[in-house]
Order: structure tokens, then sequence, then C-alpha cells
């Protein structure tokens, strides 16, 4: 490989260990940028020696979709860990790419803000990588994903273009709206070094109510509280599947946090309320095998009917319209069939199961993508020779 001109940039290099490995393949050197001007210099140096590229921020999902092609040079993010602005007057943050999502939330929360997305693992993910996965947390179905709190972007292009939009454009990419593009893209169209998000006030209270139900009651249950003008921040659901109760949970914040819960709880007929979230709220505790799958909320009873005798166990949102499903203990034995037959039987009431992480060779990860075409295209006009993690994402871009 051409690493001459790399180390020539002055960016600190050094050679991949176990722990760089993207989805079982190891790096070549792993380049580690202190600004946006130096991940510039690299994917320069790598477009001049075609070399291929993945970005990576806290790591904690490397081994999510496809193994890429080729990965010679890990561009670590640790070092782009700075908060840029902070304009509470506005509800507005300018961070970099490389800061976690728990030392923001920190710095946010010293003025009384935050940024309303919750990311399903305990530590370590950072603003970039949450991006790049679209990861989405419990509140979504209040607040929104992190597309709908991305206000602006700066991206580092393959051939080392810094482009910007949104909030504070310097330079922009005529028609395209990249955050939006970048949002999910797995790293496969450049590098996100820096993003700009809408703030909220955090919430003067907060309560929960948690109970179990049968899984008869779980449809007319979750659509009245997603139209109950208590206004719910989220309704989440946890079920180990088969005959097991499904332990509901409902989050109110605000004010009158405690008597919008207790009606709540009184209209659910059932339950507790409490100042404490469950253990397992918003969480994804081992996604060594890992589905998501998305719905229409009307949808929920033929989602947990379909899920029931698989071996997978749900955790998320029947209000959104999405949930993780991982294995009560050691994965199906016909792991890939019980994926196909999920989407066999799910997609024609729009339901659409993705594998975001399985050791399994042979599993259709993403299944048919209608959008797939000009996904290609958009691949192309931002990243033609495929240097940006190759083979990452759906249909091997």
């Amino acid at each position: 490989m051409k690493m001459d001109g790399l180390e020539r940039t002055g960016v600190t290099v050094r050679e991949a260990g176990p722990d760089d490995v993207v989805g079982g393949v190891r790096p070549g050197v792993v380049a580690l940028p202190e600004s946006v001007e130096e991940i510039s210099a690299v994917l320069r140096a790598c477009a001049e020696g075609g070399l291929t590229v993945v970005p990576v921020g806290g790591g904690t999902k490397l081994h999510w979709g496809h193994p890429p092609e080729r990965c010679d040079v890990l561009l670590d993010l640790c070092c782009l860990n700075e908060v840029v602005e902070h304009a509470a007057g506005d509800l507005v943050v300018k961070t970099q790419a490389g800061v976690t999502m728990d030392a923001l939330a920190d710095a946010l929360a010293e003025q009384g803000q935050e940024l309303a997305l919750d990311v399903p693992f305990a530590e370590g993910a950072t603003i970039g990588g949450t991006l790049a996965a679209a990861t989405a947390g419990p509140r979504a179905f209040r607040y929104g994903t992190a597309r709908d709190l991305l206000i602006g972007i700066t991206v580092v292009l393959p051939d080392g273009t810094v482009a910007k939009s949104g909030g504070r454009v310097v330079k922009n990419v005529a028609g395209y709206d990249l955050g939006k593009l970048f949002t999910g893209s797995y790293g496969t169209l450049g590098v996100i070094a820096e993003a700009t998000f809408r703030l909220h006030p955090l919430p003067a209270d907060h309560r929960y109510v948690v109970t179990e139900l049968a899984q008869r009651h779980v449809q007319e249950v979750t659509a009245m509280l997603a139209a109950s003008q208590a206004e719910p921040s989220a309704v989440e659901l946890d079920w180990p599947g088969g005959d097991a109760p499904i332990t509901l949970a409902v989050l109110v914040e605000g004010s009158a946090a405690g008597q919008r819960a207790e009606a709540l709880c009184t209209a659910i007929g059932a339950g507790a309320v409490t100042d404490e979230a469950p253990a397992w709220w918003g969480l994804i505790t081992d996604d060594e095998v890992l589905i998501e799958l998305r719905f229409p909320p009307a949808r929920t009873s033929d989602v947990l009917a379909e899920v029931r005798d698989t071996g997978l166990s749900l955790r998320g949102s029947p209000v959104a319209g999405r949930v993780w499903l991982q294995p009560t203990a050691e994965p199906p034995a016909d792991f890939a069939g019980v994926v196909s037959g999920l989407r066999e039987r799910l997609t024609p009431v729009g339901g659409r199961v993705t594998v975001l992480a399985a050791p399994h060779e042979g599993v259709d990860r993403w299944g048919p993508v209608s959008a797939l075409p000009l996904m290609r295209r958009v691949k192309e006009r931002f990243d033609p020779e495929r240097r940006m993690s190759p083979g990452r994402f759906i249909g091997g871009i």
C-alpha cells in the first residue's frame, strides 16, 4: 500500500491492532486527525495513493453492516472531541464528530439543555457514529430522530473537499441535503466531521409508568397512549417472547409529570408510577446478533405474533414503529431462515427487517430495497472510486 503520502500529512498514524478490526477486517494503519483540516489532508493522501478508508468514532458499531471489502486506513475521530459552540439562547449546539454522547449531555446540562437523542449503548457512542448509523432511542416518538434534530453538518468528501450544509453554510454541494444523505450512510459517502443540532430544555420533571400486558392487549393500549392528551415522550416494550408477559413502560416529561403519569396509569388499568427508568430502558445490551424491525404502529399485533416463537426477544417502541430483536439465548439454528420468514410475512403489512449485526454467513442483511438504484447513483456521485467503507452498506455500496 502507498502509505508515504499519508505519513507526509503530519497526522498521527499508528499500526492497527486487534481492537481496530472492522467486521473481521483488520486495517493497515490507524490515522488520528485532530481537526477538519487534518481529516481533509488524510483523505487527499488516500485518494492519491488509492487507499480505502473506514471512519470510526467510539467503535461501538464497527461490526454492524457488511464487512468492508478493504480497509487500508481506519480513520479514528477520537481526537475531534470538542464542543465547538453552544448558543444556549438559540438552543443550538455545534460539536465535533468525536464528542461522546455522554460528554455532550454533561456539557449541555450545565445550561439546562439537552440533545434529545437516546443512544442504545451505555457508553462510548459518539456524535459521528450515532449519525452514521442513524440510531434512535425511545424519545424519538416525541422529539424525532437524528435526521430531525440535525440542522447543519460539515463533511469531508473522499477527495478531501470540505463541504457544509445547513446552519452557517460556507460551501454546499448543489442539489444535496448533506445532513440527510450522510445520516445512516455507514461512512460510505465521506466523513462526518462536525454537526449542528437543535436542542431542547431539560424537562422540569419526569415519571415512568411500568406495567405488564398480555400480548392481545398491547395494540389497543399503545394506540391509546399514542393519542393521549397526557402526551407521553416515549412508550417502550420489553418482551422475551413466547408466553412471557410483555413489560410496558411509558415516559412522561415536563410540567405536572406526576399527575399525567397517574392519569395514564389509570387509563391502562394497571401498573405503577415511578421516577426511575426500568434497567432495560432504551438499551442494547448485547448486539453480537441484532435485528432492527420497522413497521406501521397500527401493525404492532402482527409484529408480536410473528416474533413470538422465533427465539428472539423484542425491545423498542410500538408507537414509533421501531424495535430491536435479539436472541434470548443462542441464536436460532436457522437464523437466515428466521430472518427471511419475518420478511416474507411482515413486508406485506409494511414491515422492514434489517440485520444490523450477525456473525452468520449467508444472511441477507437488508432484503429488497426499492431505492437501491438511486443509492448507487449517489454513491457514484460522491465516491466514484469506492474508497469510503466499500461494501459495508446496502447492496455492497
